[in-house]
């Protein structure tokens, strides 16, 4: 948008040249279901009503089956993290108990998710087996349909484990970080060897094998590394994945890790630039699988009006693997409060309580910005690995992510006004997977 105040009709005049007017009336109309634009000042402020959820609506529950990982990466944040030797498993009561709380907490959902995480959740690979079956039997007997997802680190695929993940349809993310001189700088053996000869391997056999649901990676970007780029053609294109979405790190424990201001800068430019090949393929109907964008995509064409960043703790909870309930997967083993435990359920005190204060934004730089209905105050964990906090908005990343909003409102607006079957043809699949 161009500087100062319009009304829509004084809007579609001045863009005339470049947009039909029911093009414009049609983005502004998508703009104000997420109060991005406002027909006047009052809705400039956010307002607060406190809530109170007797019932919550879980549709997801993560198992963290494991502490023990094969791998040592230098920029972990998991707390609870072991050795193989040391990692301490979770028992299949616990997670038969969470799955009962699931249903419990929520039991008129149509559909559930359970997600299997770690350490490397593939080490525990009997537990996942063990657990799919209880929840085809419990799930099919309520005529409820449950999806299986795991992030790995590819290094203990198989061609019997790849054929096992297929028959049961489970979404499978890896952790990769790109071409081989990135990701053998950090993701490393316990014995401090790069991983990348091991890892590029597993993934050719398990996109050689699995075709039933898209394979995504997942990078991880740490000082030094800035290259969007690069790190996508390499997975994209070389590799052959379905999907790249990139993470790039802030607030790790580890401060020699974290990307320095100059190089976050990098990594926005970066994003956009790739930004702008994700525009010109949506224009020709296709999708190079930017999921950064993509998912900002999603966000504005189903007119996701986030009061709340992500689902941690109303649509999702983690639970560690000696049962004790978490805001999601990233906080097992830290010292932020549980949220109850699979044994007496979710302390809905506490969960409200946080909710609550997350969604009073009256004291922050929330309360006017802008962009709050789809960034909510960034992720939780990030505010707690930077300001030790998981309440408080990530404030470091808010110019960035202003900017990155009002790139990706602009690539929205033009694959709509050019092509808007792109999202019937991309999006509504992706849901529905």
């Amino acid at each position: 948008m161009r500087a100062g105040e319009h009304d829509a009709g004084s809007l579609a005049e001045e863009l005339a040249a470049e947009h039909p007017a029911g093009d414009v009336q049609s983005a502004l109309s998508e703009l104000q279901k997420l109060s991005l634009v406002s027909a006047d000042q009052s809705t400039g402020v956010a307002t607060f009503e406190p809530i109170e959820l007797k019932q919550i609506p879980l549709t997801t529950v993560v198992l963290n089956i494991n502490t023990g990982c094969n791998l040592s990466c230098t920029y972990c944040y998991k707390e609870d993290l072991d050795t193989p030797q040391n990692q301490r498993k979770m028992e299949l009561d616990t997670a038969v108990q969470s799955i009962e709380m699931l249903l419990s907490e929520s039991p008129d959902q149509k559909r559930y998710n359970v997600v299997f995480f770690g350490g490397e959740p593939l080490s525990n690979l009997p537990l996942i087996k063990e657990i799919i079956a209880y929840c085809e039997q419990r799930f099919g007997a309520l005529g409820r349909r449950v999806d299986f997802s795991l992030t790995t680190n590819a290094t203990l695929l198989d061609e019997k484990t790849v054929d096992y993940l297929a028959a049961h349809n489970v979404g499978v993310a890896v952790s990769i970080d790109g071409p081989k001189a990135y990701h053998d700088r950090n993701r490393i053996t316990v014995g401090g060897k790069g991983t990348y000869d091991t890892v590029e391997k597993k993934v050719g056999l398990l996109l050689a094998k699995y075709q039933h649901r898209p394979v995504g990676a997942r990078v991880t970007l740490t000082t030094g590394v800035t290259d969007i780029e690069t790190i996508w053609d390499h997975l994209y294109n070389t590799l052959g994945f379905a999907e790249v979405g990139f993470a790039p790190v802030t607030s790790g424990d580890i401060a020699d890790y974290n990307l320095k201001p100059e190089e976050l800068g990098e990594v926005f430019a970066g994003m956009k630039r790739l930004g702008e090949r994700y525009l010109a393929a949506a224009l020709r109907n296709e999708n190079i699988g930017f999921s950064n964008l993509h998912q900002l995509m999603t966000d504005l064409h189903e007119g996701n009006n986030k009061a709340l960043p992500c689902g941690a703790g109303v649509g999702m909870v983690a639970v560690a693997h000696s049962g004790g309930v978490n805001l999601c997967h990233r906080f097992t083993g830290s010292d932020v409060p549980l949220l109850g435990s699979v044994e007496t359920g979710l302390d809905k005190p506490v969960l409200n309580d946080f909710l609550n204060q997350r969604l009073d934004k009256s004291e922050t730089g929330c309360a006017t910005c802008r962009i709050r209905n789809l960034c909510a105050g960034g992720c939780y964990h990030e505010s707690y690995a930077r300001y030790g906090d998981p309440i408080h908005p990530t404030y470091h990343y808010c110019d960035l992510m202003r900017d990155w909003i009002d790139f990706g409102i602009g690539v929205y607006t033009r694959i709509m006004a050019e092509n808007p079957g792109f999202y019937d043809r991309f999006l509504a699949p992706r849901r529905g997977s």
